[in-house]
């Protein structure tokens, strides 16, 4: 989790980076924010088939301390929060595009993935 940037400790961007996003999940919750923003917990859970509640909870709380989830907590009975991506999310996003299009020309042999990523 980079929230805490490691002086001297990346070789790269590329590093940085992956301090980010790295780890099974995170890539899943921020495609699935940006495939439509202002997510509920709920939502994100029922997207992301197999994560868990505990892990979804962690990954929202370290993608929002590294900047690029928002959470947002409505004064409403009974209580509503939402998630969405911040601008240094979407731009993320962006740059996590031609990742995922090489995986569908190099892994999946042109062949859409079922979810659409």
């Amino acid at each position: 989790m980079a929230t805490v940037p490691r002086p001297g400790a990346y070789v790269c961007g590329i590093d940085a980076a992956m301090d980010v996003i790295g780890g099974k999940w995170k890539v899943l919750i921020l495609w699935e924010l940006g495939a439509r923003p202002n997510r509920r917990f709920g939502e994100l859970r029922r997207n992301v088939p197999g994560i868990t509640e505990k892990v979804l909870a962690a990954h929202l709380r370290e993608l929002e301390a590294d900047g690029v989830v928002h959470r947002e907590s409505y004064e409403e009975v009974p209580p509503r929060v939402e998630y969405s991506l911040t601008e240094a999310g979407l731009r993320l996003n962006e740059a996590l595009a031609p990742l995922g299009a090489w995986a569908r020309e190099h892994v999946l042999g042109g062949r859409p993935h079922p979810v659409g990523a």
